[in-house]
């Protein structure tokens, strides 16, 4: 590994120097060697860095940490992720507080297309067991990506129905990649190796203090294109996490619950106030982000069932259904008709809504 990677782990330890601060400094050096050995008053007069964080810059020579989490790296294969490395999940960077360095397991690609979260209450109720296995149930074969935070209840429903149904799912950690908490998910999480991944922002020997949840919840919101509430109360990580949602102008929706449930109560309230939009099942998320497949309903199936064509009508069809459009004078052609055999044809289906014309003797089929 480049001596490059030293210089980016050991940026996220420097005292005082957060994310937002290495994004400037990186945007302003390129690289984070060149912030090492930057001269202190270049490093001074950089917006919202100067002296103490400078100071900071230059006294750090403290590489050991950097160096022995490479050699954890090494040893487990585990992908580090900068912010400009190109497999960083690119969601992120349109987050303010995006982490600087990533640490990933795993072989999901946190580009993809479609990545939603699915979060919820650790302590959920049968309902809320339902709606979540049934949510992505409904969501196979979509080739959507599902995210959640490996913790119990919601989280862990919603990433072992992805796997029953042959999704890639992926967690994301509030500690390091040397432990899994709770530690009743390792074999989950050996599961999701395989069939998407573990990311976090923490390094190894990182404990999953209570203050680390909050920052993970910020790249659950951030990595995904919308996020889904499934079964919440009032207080908690999955009201967090939707509210960075709405932060990060993500879309974010709510399974509504009934009123005297506690466990709905957060959902109930986001619904309320407009944080997030009322969902009871795949097709209305689907819907909502522009998912949904389009049925391609054949041409000819849909007259043979409305319009009553005339074998004319059939010979024009049927080369219309060749081409996105053509030319009068082609399809004259190819039809080995009269010309005004195909202009009463083109009439007449123009009339029924079959055709549409277009300037310049153009034709083509209506959808």
């Amino acid at each position: 590994m480049s001596s490059e990677l030293k210089y980016q782990i050991a940026l996220t330890q420097v005292p005082n120097i957060g994310d937002i601060h290495a994004k400037a400094l990186i945007n302003q050096f390129g690289n984070a060697e060149s912030i090492f050995s930057a001269r202190r008053k270049d490093l001074e007069i950089l917006e919202g860095i100067g002296t103490v964080r400078a100071n900071a810059i230059k006294h750090f020579n403290d590489f050991s940490k950097a160096e022995e989490e490479i050699d954890f790296i090494k040893k487990y294969k585990i992908a580090p992720l900068f912010m400009t490395d190109k497999n960083y999940p690119q969601r992120l960077l349109n987050c303010y507080d995006s982490p600087a360095m990533l640490y990933y397991k795993g072989n999901a690609n946190l580009n993809t297309s479609k990545i939603i979260a699915v979060v919820g209450t650790r302590n959920n109720n049968e309902y809320g067991k339902h709606i979540c296995e049934k949510l992505i149930d409904e969501l196979a074969g979509e080739d959507i990506i599902i995210v959640s935070g490996l913790a119990f209840g919601i989280d862990s429903i919603a990433h072992k129905a992805a796997i029953r149904n042959e999704m890639k799912t992926v967690g994301v950690l509030a500690h390091g990649l040397d432990k899994i908490y709770p530690s009743q998910n390792s074999g989950l999480a050996k599961e999701m190796i395989v069939s998407g991944g573990l990311l976090t922002e923490f390094r190894s020997r990182t404990k999953p203090d209570r203050q680390n949840f909050p920052s993970r919840n910020r790249i659950v919101a951030g990595i995904s294109d919308a996020i889904i509430v499934v079964e919440t109360g009032i207080k908690g990580g999955s009201l967090i996490t939707a509210e960075l949602g709405n932060g990060y102008n993500k879309d974010v929706f709510a399974f509504p619950g009934r009123i005297n449930d506690s466990k709905s109560e957060g959902c109930n309230f986001l619904i309320k106030n407009n944080k997030a939009a009322l969902i009871t099942n795949a097709n209305d998320l689907l819907e909502n982000m522009g998912w949904k497949k389009k049925k391609e309903v054949s041409v000819k199936k849909q007259r043979e069932l409305f319009i009553e064509l005339t074998p004319d009508e059939k010979i024009v069809t049927t080369i219309l259904n060749q081409h996105e459009q053509i030319h009068i004078d082609e399809l004259f052609l190819k039809s080995k008709l009269t010309s005004s055999s195909v202009a009463q044809a083109l009439l007449m289906l123009e009339m029924q809504g079959v055709v549409t014309s277009l300037p310049g003797k153009i034709y083509k089929l209506n959808p």
